[in-house]
């Protein structure tokens, strides 16, 4: 990401959200209403066009061609991380923390985050852009929102300057991020989470660590590398998915759930069939109960 810039896939995955709101009660898995305050005024106008009978096969022909499978892998996507958050919350999860939040609305739009504190950290040129677009809606009780500029502090000198609470038990949300980083900082940031509560989850998105070494694996792979590169959002680190459960054990953290683009999207819409980002995965895993560190 440009350093005087937000992240331009994070207003795609926002663009998607909205586009799935604009779907009948009946069809939709989500609603977002307020995925629009992120949108430039050319996608605020495919979302509005959306509404108009015809247009909608019309603007999903374009995205698929242009980003096979993100489409649909970003809303099935979304429906899964909610669930498991919900999920989270029922087992006992006291607090949520979003990391690289985004454009992000969980804290916004799901009505059983409303009695549960929810802390969102994200780099200060997003987090800024976020909340003059959300405007009043920012001061929703048991929302809080930090920055940080990873080069300057550390999760840890965060935490103990916002006094974050470890002793809880917490749901930790981490997407879209991982594969804009480099090796070091997905440990140090597992690290830092070891820090929480036995029992905390945390739920995370990776890229297969293949589709950066031979996209060409992968339907639409070679072209979506070049493409996120030339909008300076470089995707740098993937994950083996084989060797994920050893990984996550090291910081005392036990896979529970590990799947794939195109299993999530047949678990939430097998009938809106579509090729592309089988790559991207969803990982679900939850703090042991040894000491922590």
């Amino acid at each position: 990401m440009k350093a005087t810039a937000t992240s331009r896939t994070a207003q795609y995955m926002a663009l998607f959200r909205a586009l799935e709101t604009t779907r009948s009660h009946k069809k939709r898995l989500f609603t977002d209403k307020y995925a629009t305050s992120f949108l430039d005024n050319g996608l605020k106008a495919a979302v509005w066009l959306c509404m108009i009978p015809g247009w909608r096969s019309i603007a999903e022909s374009i995205i698929r061609k242009k980003i096979p499978g993100a489409l649909s892998s970003g809303i099935a996507r979304t429906k899964y991380i909610d669930e498991l958050l919900q999920q989270s919350v029922s087992n006992g999860a006291q607090q949520v923390l979003i990391l690289g939040a985004g454009f992000d609305t969980r804290g916004l739009r799901l009505p059983f985050l409303k009695t549960v504190p929810v802390i969102e950290i994200d780099h200060p040129n997003t987090s800024r852009f976020k909340l003059a677009k959300l405007g009043s809606l920012k001061t929703q009780a048991g929302i809080h929102y930090y920055q940080i500029d990873f080069n300057e502090q550390s999760l840890d000198q965060l935490g103990a300057l916002h006094h974050f609470d470890y002793s809880l038990q917490t749901a930790i949300i981490w997407e879209g991020v991982t594969n804009y980083l480099h090796k070091e900082a997905i440990d140090n940031t597992f690290t830092f989470l070891q820090q929480f509560a036995p029992g905390s989850a945390v739920i995370f998105t990776y890229v297969h660590e293949e589709v950066l070494e031979n996209p060409a694996v992968f339907y639409g792979g070679e072209k979506l590398l070049q493409d996120v590169s030339e909008l300076e959002e470089k995707w740098t680190f993937g994950f083996n998915p084989a060797a994920l459960k050893d990984y996550l054990q090291r910081y005392n953290f036990t896979l529970l759930e590990d799947l794939g683009a195109m299993e999530y999207r047949n678990k939430y819409m097998p009938e809106r069939t579509e090729k592309g980002y089988e790559f991207y995965r969803v990982a679900y895993a939850r703090r042991n109960q040894a000491a922590r560190a």
